[in-house]
């Protein structure tokens, strides 16, 4: 039996300790964020999308710039009849052919439009503002997500640290029961009860190895490369040490990406407010036009050939002086909408003051409960070494022993995820404050 539960162990061990023994790739914080920025699939995607925006923004889709076309024909036709002339005398013909030519170059310009194209263009100018922004927030919840994941392996990695080093010592508890029966010093039960207490350790530490695993390999998917690369990470943090809410708050109404967009977007809709009045001014288009024909007529034509070429020029003023009505409900409709608009960036406006409250409020619990949780740490492993001591000299039991074992391994995976709780609600702070860019690593 003791020897089968070795085995087991063994196994799992070489599983998930085997690929220490050679080099893995140490992936630093800013190298994953580097990998992400060149191969995430969503970023790529944004960049693409923000691509097109700017497209749209030019000068070129803004109706300012004159269009130019040009045009070109030609007819060809062979007839036979009869033409009757007014003295009553009948001619016939056959294969009468005529032919004709034609080609002209046009050029068309509106001048005014009442500046229904300035509003426009400056909304598309707009528009790719927002277009970058959505793609900066695009960017922001990718750099949570993968330090969510890049901590989690942290975590997980320290984790399976602690639980190895309390294999070990369930390791040589079991030893020492054994020993003890061989000596008449201890008893069955005391061999049994080491032996189920290393087996649960040894189901422990294979249980979080493959989480490990796991969330190694979800980390590499948001990164954008193969999930198969092994690697570890740097498991050591740092806190900011210059946050506070007032300077929080400050930056999260200039840079807070959401309050931007949402800026831009009343931005917008009084734009269009100034468009439908464009609906009630005058409007001035030129053109000019260059063109050439050229007519073969027959034999049946009292002319036998025409030419003609030489420049157009003109110009159209337009007013829509009433249009049922159709303008006014646009002008109205627009005016609301800013309103609306309007309306909901108040509203945001609170909902970032209430989130960044909260978030405050959250990073300051999870600093206490870390530092709360290492001070817990040190009165655990205090406790755990004098535990040893007696354990060793035969003045406790080993279910004493065992339960001073367990608050340490307890107090150890708990102060981990303390440690990196505080962090990713430091990151979410700044996600808020619009200062994400910043983050110390």
């Amino acid at each position: 039996m003791q020897n089968r539960i070795f085995k087991i162990a063994f196994i799992c061990l070489f599983s998930f300790t085997g690929l220490d023994v050679y080099s893995q790739e140490v992936l630093q914080k800013k190298e994953a964020i580097k990998i992400a920025m060149e191969n995430n699939f969503d970023i790529q995607i944004s960049n693409n999308n923000l691509s097109i925006a700017k497209n749209n923004a030019s000068i070129q889709n803004s109706k300012y710039l004159p269009s130019l076309s040009g045009s070109a024909g030609g007819t060809y036709t062979s007839t036979d009849g009869t033409i009757t002339q007014k003295s009553g005398t009948e001619v016939d013909f056959n294969n009468n052919e005529t032919s004709g030519l034609n080609a002209s170059v046009g050029l068309s310009y509106t001048v005014f439009d009442g500046f229904g194209r300035s509003n426009a263009y400056k909304k598309l100018q707009e528009n790719y503002h927002i277009s970058e922004l959505q793609a900066r927030q695009l960017i922001e919840n990718t750099i949570l997500n993968i330090f969510n994941s890049y901590y989690e392996v942290a975590r997980l990695t320290q984790d399976v640290n602690n639980q190895k080093q309390t294999i070990t010592i369930s390791g040589i508890r079991l030893k020492r029961a054994n020993y003890g029966i061989e000596y008449g010093q201890g008893s069955q039960l005391d061999v049994l009860n080491a032996e189920v207490d290393y087996n649960n350790d040894s189901i422990s530490y294979l249980t979080n190895s493959q989480l490990l695993a796991n969330e190694k390999r979800n980390l590499n998917l948001l990164l954008g490369r193969d999930i198969a690369i092994d690697f570890t990470v740097d498991t050591t943090l740092n806190y900011a040490t210059d946050l506070t809410l007032e300077s929080l708050t400050v930056h999260a109404k200039e840079n807070n990406v959401t309050l931007l967009q949402q800026e831009l977007v009343v931005k917008n809709a009084r734009y269009d407010v100034k468009s439908t009045r464009a609906s009630a001014i005058p409007k001035l288009n030129v053109n000019a036009n260059y063109g050439l024909n050229e007519n073969n007529m027959g034999s049946t034509s009292f002319i036998n050939k025409s030419l003609s070429y030489g420049p157009t020029v003109g110009a159209t003023l337009s007013w829509n002086l009433y249009d049922g009505g159709a303008t006014k409900i646009r002008k109205q409709n627009s005016k609301i909408t800013v309103d609306i608009q309007q309306t909901t960036l108040e509203r945001e406006k609170l909902n970032i003051q209430r989130n960044l409250s909260n978030a405050w409020s959250s990073y300051q619990t999870a600093l206490f409960v870390k530092d709360a949780q290492k001070k817990n740490l040190e009165t655990s492993q205090t406790n755990f070494n004098r535990s040893t001591e007696q354990y060793r000299l035969g003045q406790i039991a080993n279910i004493e022993f065992r339960q001073a074992q367990l608050n340490l391994l307890n107090t150890q995976l708990v102060l981990n995820r303390a440690k990196y709780s505080a962090k990713l609600a430091e990151l979410f702070l700044l996600q808020i404050s619009g200062d994400l860019n910043q983050v110390k690593f």
